[in-house]
């Protein structure tokens, strides 16, 4: 049986250090080298049950970040489409070394997460080549033939990919990663990423307690909020508008899209899913389903009353996110100085939440060294970097093992 690839630990920077950590190395046994190609090409993939997320490492430095959108759950057809449109977009890609992370086997179209895993791990190989590895936690990478002894440790494992390259860069930090769909808050403290859940008491035995999703829920390090996704109806059961607390009807009429796309805060790059009535996104289309979550129609009510009610929504978003952020804060004991790293395609909500508590913001960007962009192209790479954390993680992170194979030849 393949074992689990493991790495040396690497130094760490303060939260104002400018210079350069050393990548760790690790041994390697399996990769194929002759699949490498005749640089120091690493493509890390994070497959989401939503997107497809991929970023190209070169010599160890991210050169490009594409995102697509994945519906995973109507089938891997879907999954084919991402593949096919990042390795048009970077041929030389096919015989690079490609790092895999993944929360794709949660979606419905799997039986279990261990079918799920071991579906993704089978169907990345088959369309990529043997030159794959799975990322398996901190340090630990293995070949998908090891997938299914293995799932659970692969399962759901990209957030903790993204805290490892924290870790490795900041002694002391809260990884805040806000995406379409979920949040992640993940401590790292003394230069180790915490794991604070733990799970039902009936499960006490499983694999990777702590880690695993069920944990992650009870401590609030993982909390099921997005800034595209999130069904409204899910967000809150009373809202206010016109002066008065309503119920909310209980139907997929909005998303939180929806919200902060009125608010102006999302990104149309970022806005990649059809809205839950398959219509526009234009600003009279948003007010109309927004309206729709308390029995009204756009036309009841002025431009600058709508407005307000997606406040009140954006407001309700952040109270749940600010809650468990205390829980995680309180419970990690991190110092006062110690920042939060912002993330994803919401971290434009992270400096608010980082000024109620005093503390400061790092862009993910930093990790990966794209932090002091010299040009327009520079200054969108970095952009991307914050929003697709966890591929651009495992493209760093894989890059070590890809320079191990290189000079072990």
């Amino acid at each position: 049986m393949t074992e689990l690839l493991r790495a040396a630990p690497a130094g760490m920077l303060s939260a104002s250090s400018s210079a350069r950590p050393a990548m760790p190395t690790a041994p390697l046994a399996t990769l194929p080298l002759h699949m490498l190609d005749d640089g120091e090409s690493v493509v890390g993939w994070d497959v989401g049950g939503a997107h497809v997320k991929a970023a190209l490492a070169r010599d160890g430095r991210i050169v490009d970040i594409v995102q697509w959108p994945c519906p995973l759950w109507q089938g891997l057809d879907h999954l084919d489409h991402a593949i096919e449109a990042t390795l048009a977009r970077w041929p030389a890609a096919r015989h690079a070394l490609h790092a895999v992370t993944m929360t794709g086997e949660m979606t419905d179209l799997f039986a279990n997460r261990e079918a799920g895993v071991v579906g993704i791990a089978s169907h990345m190989q088959t369309a990529l080549g043997p030159g794959l590895l799975l990322y398996a936690g901190p340090e630990r990478w293995i070949a998908p033939a090891q997938a299914q002894a293995h799932w659970h440790a692969v399962a759901s494992a990209n957030w903790l990919a993204s805290a490892e390259l924290v870790a490795r860069n900041l002694r002391d930090a809260l990884l805040v990663d806000i995406g379409s769909t979920t949040t992640d808050l993940i401590a790292v403290r003394d230069g180790k990423v915490l794991s604070l859940g733990r799970p039902p008491a009936a499960l006490a035995g499983a694999h990777d307690a702590g880690r695993d999703d069920v944990s992650r829920l009870a401590s609030g390090e993982l909390v099921y909020l997005g800034v595209v996704r999130t069904p409204l109806c899910a967000l809150a059961r009373r809202i206010a508008f016109g002066g008065r607390d309503l119920n909310v009807m209980n139907e997929f009429f909005a998303t939180s899209a929806d919200v902060f796309r009125l608010t102006g805060e999302l990104d149309p790059e970022h806005d990649q899913h059809a809205p839950a009535d398959n219509g526009a996104k234009t600003a009279e289309a948003t007010r109309a389903r927004l309206a729709r979550m308390v029995g009204l129609d756009a036309r009841d009510a002025s431009e600058d009353a709508w407005l307000g009610f997606a406040r009140e929504w954006r407001r309700a978003f952040v109270d749940e996110l600010r809650f468990n952020l205390g829980r995680v804060l309180a419970a990690a004991g991190l110092p006062a100085s110690a920042p939060l790293v912002a993330a994803g395609c919401g971290s434009f909500l992270v400096e608010g939440l980082a000024q109620a508590g005093g503390r400061h913001v790092l862009g993910f960007e930093r990790m990966a060294r794209l932090d002091r962009p010299l040009s327009a192209v520079d200054e969108q790479r970095s952009r991307w970097a914050r929003v697709c954390a966890p591929s651009v993680a495992v493209a760093l992170l894989g890059s070590s093992v890809g320079a191990e194979a290189r000079a072990r030849r």
